[in-house]
């Protein structure tokens, strides 16, 4: 793809944002785009946002269970980017129409106390950059198609990531816990619909490790020339498969010991 190809597929990405409607398969309209293509569109996003004054808040790791990639056919995890516009209070209720096809994941969030960067960073070095980790819930979005009508063809991680990884929001729980705290792998959450049980998983899920999902993305933002800052939210990955959020939807993630997280959708 070249460079006014990606700024286009990137504005036409904002336009589906913005007016709540999907546009077609990236990967259809450019079936020569790489991963290079993809990570450049969102980055043409991430600079259109920042000229409209929103600013980045964190980080999100997608795709770091085997059944996600093995269901992309792909053998690494994504990224996306946490803009100050995409924070919702827990319990809060998400506005009707603020979404397209809004589905939730279960993730630990970490909070970075000190600035984390380099291609060999190591789970000591993103311990001592923790201030605190904390039950969290992403919400995804999709401004693409999920399923053309018309080939059948199903968007591929190239069109996932090009998406900003098809991050659309993220909910923190109250409850903040040094990062030693517990063994992050046995830490998980059951993830509840209006009362019903959805989803459980276990933070193992994640890499095997969240902390060195938190790694994965240090090393991948240096190369290109990224790093995360103090203060920025991690979301780690999700362990359970995204749950549908239609209208008049809650959801209730009890990590038990860990805390629990709240939000609705008008």
């Amino acid at each position: 793809m070249t460079p006014e190809e990606h700024r286009q597929a990137a504005a036409d990405l904002l336009q589906a944002e913005e007016t709540r409607t999907q546009i077609g398969l990236l990967t259809k309209q450019y079936p020569d785009m790489g991963m290079d293509d993809a990570y450049e569109i969102q980055n043409a996003i991430y600079q259109a946002k920042l000229e409209k004054g929103r600013h980045v808040i964190g980080w999100k790791i997608g795709l770091t269970s085997k059944a996600m990639q093995y269901a992309l056919n792909i053998d690494i995890p994504d990224s996306g980017i946490l803009f100050d516009d995409m924070g919702f209070d827990c319990g809060a209720t998400v506005p009707k129409g603020r979404f397209i096809q809004p589905r939730i994941e279960a993730e630990i969030a970490f909070v970075m106390k000190s600035s984390l960067g380099g291609a060999d960073v190591t789970r000591e070095d993103v311990i001592a950059a923790t201030d605190y980790v904390a039950p969290s819930l992403e919400i995804l979005d999709t401004r693409i198609v999920r399923l053309d009508a018309q080939t059948g063809k199903t968007r591929t991680v190239f069109d996932t990531i090009s998406d900003n990884a098809a991050n659309a929001g993220i909910v923190l729980g109250r409850e903040k816990h040094a990062v030693t705290d517990f063994d992050l792998r046995w830490v998980g959450a059951i993830t509840s619909r209006n009362d019903a049980v959805e989803e459980t998983g276990l933070g193992a899920g994640v890499l095997n490790d969240p902390i060195e999902s938190v790694v994965w993305l240090a090393r991948r933002m240096a190369h290109y020339g990224q790093s995360i800052a103090p203060g920025q939210i991690i979301l780690s990955g999700s362990f359970i498969r995204p749950v549908e959020c239609p209208s008049q939807t809650h959801i209730h993630a009890d990590f038990g010991d860990f805390g629990s997280v709240d939000i609705s959708f008008a």
